[in-house]
């Protein structure tokens, strides 16, 4: 082997052993890769079971007919959509939906921002008040409902019964088509004022106290340190729970099942309890996947109308 032979040689396994700690890195990212997979692999699929299954079969069944025991009988393509937008009972629906979430909503966001702004100091006995007001978050939708189906009771009801102390007459809380909705909006405001006042505690908490000294040290009263400097700080907050009270408005289902099913005059029928008569009472589980379609586009135009227009009032630190 001449001279040239060997440092050609020496040249390939130098280019080998550089190439080696390459090939173990891509290897070892390989590994990796797998084993970050294989310990999602349950997470996967429990949301291939409960979350895209379901979805897929709510597309599939929207296209289709079924009989009373929820089988195929016939592809009928667009017709349940048809069904849904030419009737006069889906737009009644949305109306009372839309009326729900209004009376909802704002009200229960601006409770829970008056009480959070009273307890979110550190005084002395400020954290009983905390727990009171933090208290329904704790209770079931099912037991929210039965306590305040007692208390809007046309006779020995706790609401009548305080009507009858000041002098006036007893209303028929949950069979008067008037005073339904409002009914049952109270009820929903009671039971979603504790997670709203939690989220809102923590995101006043979360401001610093030096911005309060600031401001006061430059003669801003209470109110307009909360108006111009809190509010903007808390505006991520308040966004947050303005999207989810909206979802979770618009998917109201249990309390006006158990208080009203309805009615009284369907002034209670929102979406989730059309689709659910519809799928469930009537066995017409086509329509009633394509009205949960509809509901879900309808949800969706909205999250992203909020997150497009308002989002830009929110002020991140």
């Amino acid at each position: 082997m001449n001279a040239i032979e060997r440092e050609l040689l020496q040249v390939t396994q130098t280019k080998v052993k550089v190439q080696h700690p390459r090939k173990v890195l891509v290897s070892h990212t390989w590994m990796e890769t797998i084993l970050g997979y294989i310990f999602l692999a349950p997470s996967l699929l429990l949301f291939a079971t409960f979350l895209f299954y379901p979805l897929f079969q709510t597309f599939y069944l929207s296209m289709h007919e079924t009989d009373p025991r929820g089988r195929v009988a016939s592809f009928v393509g667009f017709d349940n959509f048809t069904a849904i937008f030419t009737s006069e009972r889906f737009y009644q629906s949305l109306g009372v939906t839309g009326l729900f979430t209004v009376l909802t909503v704002p009200t229960v966001i601006a409770i829970a921002l008056m009480l959070a702004a009273f307890t979110h100091n550190q005084l002395k006995g400020m954290r009983i008040f905390q727990f009171i007001f933090s208290l329904p978050v704790v209770l079931s939708v099912g037991t929210s409902a039965v306590i305040w189906m007692m208390l809007f009771h046309p006779s020995v009801g706790m609401l009548n019964y305080l009507l009858h102390l000041v002098g006036l007459e007893p209303v028929a809380w949950l069979t008067d088509p008037r005073w339904a909705l409002l009914s049952v909006s109270m009820m929903t405001i009671w039971m979603n004022l504790g997670f709203t006042y939690i989220v809102l505690l923590s995101g006043l908490q979360g401001i610093p106290d030096e911005i309060y000294d600031s401001a006061k040290i430059d003669g801003s009263g209470p109110i307009r340190t909360f108006v111009q400097i809190v509010m903007p700080l808390l505006s991520p907050t308040v966004f947050f729970v303005t999207i989810v009270s909206i979802i979770g408005a618009f998917q109201s289902f249990g309390q006006i099942h158990i208080l009203t099913r309805g009615g009284p005059v369907n002034s209670t029928d929102v979406l989730v309890y059309s689709l659910y008569q519809d799928a469930f009472i009537n066995f017409r589980f086509g329509t009633g996947s394509a009205q949960a379609l509809v509901l879900f586009a309808i949800i969706l135009i909205f999250t992203v109308i909020q997150f497009k227009v308002f989002e830009r009032k929110v002020h991140y630190q």
